[in-house]
C-alpha cells in the first residue's frame, strides 16, 4: 500500500474488504501518541501483513491525546481504508488507558496490540496467530534481539522481567513487548489501570488462560521520540506490589492483614514481657526504657491491622456478591448435556 506520494498527498490502493455481520476475525489495535511520521510507513506494513493472513481484520488506532498531526493522518487513513477505526481520547491518559480503549473497541475474536513507533514488525502477526492456533489463549512477543540502549532500557527491563515472572508466576522474557496476541475470551475479565498493561498475561493467566511466548523482531526507532524512561520504573514497582497482593490475597485479605496484625501483637507481647522482666528483676523503671511505649504502640497497630483485615473481607464479599461475580472461571463443561 502506498500512503504518500511526492507531494504528501494521501493515497491508497488497498483492497476494500467487505465487513460481515459477525465482525472481523482479527483486531489489531495500536496506542498512538505523537507518532505522525511513523504512521504512514507503519500502515503500509500493516496492510502487507494483514493481506498475508487470509483472515478478515480491522485496525484500531487509539490516539492518546497527540499534540502533533497524528490524528489528522489517522482520519485520512480511516477515510481511505475501511478496515481502519480510530478512537481519539480527550487527552493523554497513558498507554494503559489507550490499551483499554483499544480492547473495548475491538470486535475481533483475536486481539493483537502493537506499538506505533515501527519498532514492532507487523510481519510477526502471522507467527503469533500460528502459535495461538496451537491451543494457547495468549501469545507474548519476546524482543530477543532488542534494539534499545543497554544501560537505560535493556538492563532495567531484564531485571524487571525476572522479578515480574517470579512474583506473577508466569515466566516470560519480555513483559514490556506490546506485540502480543489474545483470544477475546481471555480478556473478558481483565480490567486495566495504573501501568498494568504489561501485566495482562498474568491477569489473563489468573482466569485460566494458557500463555506462550515466541521471539519477535525488534527494530531501532528511526523517527519520533521515545516516551519511555527510567521514571516509569517506580510506577512498575508499585503496580507489581499491587499484582502480588491481588495474586495472593484478592479474595482473602484477612490473611495478609491478619499476619501483620499478629506479628505486631507478638512484638507488643515481647516488649511488655521484657519491660516487666527489667522492672521486677533488674529494677529498671518503666519510664527509663522505651519498651512499654513500644508494647502499647505495637498492640494498637496489631489491633488496627486485624480490624482492617475484617473490613477488607467485608468489602471483598460485597464486591463479589453485589455483582454476582464468581471467584472461579470454568473453561468447559462436560457431560451436563446428559442430565
Amino acid at each position: 500500500m502506498k500512503i504518500y506520494d511526492e507531494e504528501d498527498t494521501l493515497l491508497t490502493n488497498a483492497p476494500i474488504p467487505a465487513r460481515d455481520g459477525g465482525g472481523p476475525e482479527v483486531s489489531v489495535f495500536l496506542p498512538v501518541f505523537n507518532e505522525e511520521p511513523n504512521l504512514p510507513p507503519l500502515h503500509a506494513k500493516l496492510d502487507e501483513a494483514l493481506k498475508a493472513l487470509d483472515r478478515t481484520a480491522e485496525i484500531i488506532y487509539v490516539d492518546d491525546g497527540s499534540s502533533d498531526g497524528s490524528l489528522k493522518v489517522l482520519r485520512d487513513l480511516a477515510r481511505l481504508d475501511p478496515r481502519v477505526r480510530v478512537v481519539a481520547l480527550k487527552r493523554n491518559y497513558g498507554q494503559t488507558a489507550a490499551m483499554a480503549a483499544g480492547i473495548d473497541a475491538a470486535k475481533g475474536q483475536v486481539l493483537i496490540p502493537m506499538d506505533a513507533d515501527l519498532q514492532n514488525d507487523p510481519a510477526d502477526i502471522v507467527r503469533l496467530l500460528e502459535k495461538l492456533d496451537e491451543g494457547y489463549d495468549v501469545v507474548s512477543g519476546w524482543r530477543k534481539n532488542r534494539q534499545d540502549k543497554v544501560i537505560t532500557r535493556k538492563i532495567p527491563s531484564m531485571i524487571a522481567n525476572r522479578l515480574i515472572s517470579w512474583i506473577g508466576g508466569v515466566p516470560l522474557h519480555d513483559y514490556g513487548c506490546t506485540l502480543k496476541a489474545y483470544r477475546l475470551e481471555s480478556l473478558s475479565s481483565v480490567r486495566l489501570y495504573g501501568e498494568m498493561h504489561r501485566f495482562i498475561p498474568i491477569l489473563a493467566s489468573w482466569e485460566g488462560a494458557r500463555v506462550a511466548e515466541i521471539p519477535v523482531a525488534h527494530h531501532p526507532r528511526t523517527m519520533g521520540k521515545s516516551k519511555y524512561g527510567l521514571s516509569r520504573t517506580f510506577k512498575v514497582v508499585f503496580d507489581l506490589m499491587t499484582i502480588k497482593f491481588m495474586a495472593s490475597y484478592q479474595t482473602k485479605p484477612i490473611y495478609i492483614f491478619g499476619t501483620f496484625g499478629m506479628l505486631a501483637i507478638a512484638l507488643s507481647f515481647i516488649a511488655g514481657v521484657w519491660a516487666t522482666f527489667l522492672k521486677l528483676w533488674e529494677g529498671v523503671s518503666f519510664i527509663l526504657t522505651p519498651l512499654p511505649v513500644i508494647a502499647v504502640v505495637m498492640l494498637a497497630i496489631g489491633v488496627q491491622f486485624l480490624l482492617m483485615g475484617l473490613l477488607a473481607e467485608m468489602l471483598v464479599r460485597t464486591y463479589h456478591e453485589s455483582q454476582a461475580k464468581s471467584i472461579y472461571a470454568v473453561r468447559e463443561k462436560i457431560g451436563f448435556e446428559k442430565q
